[in-house]
């Protein structure tokens, strides 16, 4: 049973006549009122686990064959709040016209409403910055978002404030034809001074909060990284630049090889030991980061409406500036 009382949750445990049925052909005809296609989504999202004598594991393809005697749980969440209501607050812009605007987002702002944020989030901003004047492709819950940033990252975002722009930066996405670029504080002495990361990114099958590269399915995902800095071998301050824009890319690829992003909660726990061995200064401002060290301070793109070419740069905020003067400052930890 669900902790939360908003969460519905279904059990089922396969018979053997329902051996070898997709997952979700067999939730889609055993829970009434719930489309293939939600189900679909429920599963790829890490809504579904499956025990099968005492092991229980994330399932996060529709396609898998289901086996007799698996127990097979579903939880699906509260519906997602009412459209955002707009909410003032002091907005960084770096740039903006009748078409568009570029801002730098600080870290800890959720970009958009979901459950358990339905507030005080960067559309409900740019609703109070914009009014009407926001593209609706994206849906009524998040009015003039492109493209997103984690919550605890910070740096350069692009909104569309039409759907005439909406579509033609979607475009440049999709093509690849954005510059995007880094700064991450990572631990570890980075070996190579350059490197290119591909592996497809998906939802880690063992915590469905967490993504990870995966050998069947996801997305494909490539990262380019250039070192900039090393201190000692303790950290590296890394430029990263994405070919592609999946969720936590740059956290689960560098965390991959080894260089896990500070202060990153999911992906670089077992990497905070080796603080309690540095000088007491440091020690306490990595402890004293709230969040990880990730920073997009590039922003490129040819304007969707008139066809100039635009970019921004952004320096990484005070919190990872006083990390990496510390850094400086005890070379060689």
């Amino acid at each position: 049973m669900s902790e939360d009382p908003k969460i519905a949750v279904h059990e089922i445990v396969v018979g053997p006549d329902q051996a070898r049925q997709r997952l979700d052909r067999l939730l889609s005809l055993a829970i009434e009122g719930l489309s293939r296609m939600r189900i679909k989504a429920l599963i790829e999202t890490g809504h579904v686990s499956i025990r099968q004598t005492d092991n229980r594991r994330t399932v996060t393809e529709a396609s898998y064959r289901v086996k007799s005697g698996e127990t097979i749980t579903l939880h699906i969440p509260p519906p997602e709040d009412a459209t955002p209501r707009p909410q003032a607050m002091d907005l960084d812009i770096v740039y903006e016209d009748e078409h568009l605007i570029v801002l730098d987002k600080p870290a800890g702002l959720v970009v958009h409403p979901a459950p358990g944020n339905p507030d005080h989030t960067l559309v409900n901003a740019l609703l109070a910055h914009c009014g009407d004047s926001l593209s609706g492709v994206g849906g009524v819950r998040r009015p003039g978002i492109v493209h997103r940033l984690d919550k605890d990252t910070s740096g350069l975002m692009v909104s569309a404030k039409h759907d005439a722009a909406h579509v033609g930066l979607s475009e440049l996405f999709s093509r690849h034809d954005i510059q995007r670029r880094y700064r991450a504080l990572v631990w570890g002495h980075v070996a190579r001074s350059t490197g290119r990361i591909e592996g497809n990114i998906g939802r880690d099958p063992k915590n469905r909060k967490k993504m990870a590269i995966v050998d069947r399915g996801g997305k494909p995902a490539v990262t380019h990284y250039a070192l900039l800095e090393a201190y000692g071998l303790t950290a590296s301050l890394i430029d990263c630049r994405l070919e592609t824009g999946r969720t936590h890319q740059i956290r689960v690829h560098m965390s991959s090889q080894g260089y896990p992003v500070l202060g990153d909660p999911l992906y670089s726990r077992a990497r905070w030991s080796r603080s309690s061995d540095l000088p007491d200064e440091l020690r306490k401002a990595i402890a004293g980061l709230k969040r990880q060290a990730l920073h997009a301070a590039e922003l490129g793109f040819r304007h969707p409406m008139n066809g100039r070419d635009l970019n921004f740069q952004s320096e990484p905020p005070h919190d990872m500036q006083t990390l990496l003067e510390l850094f400086r400052h005890h070379d060689g930890v």
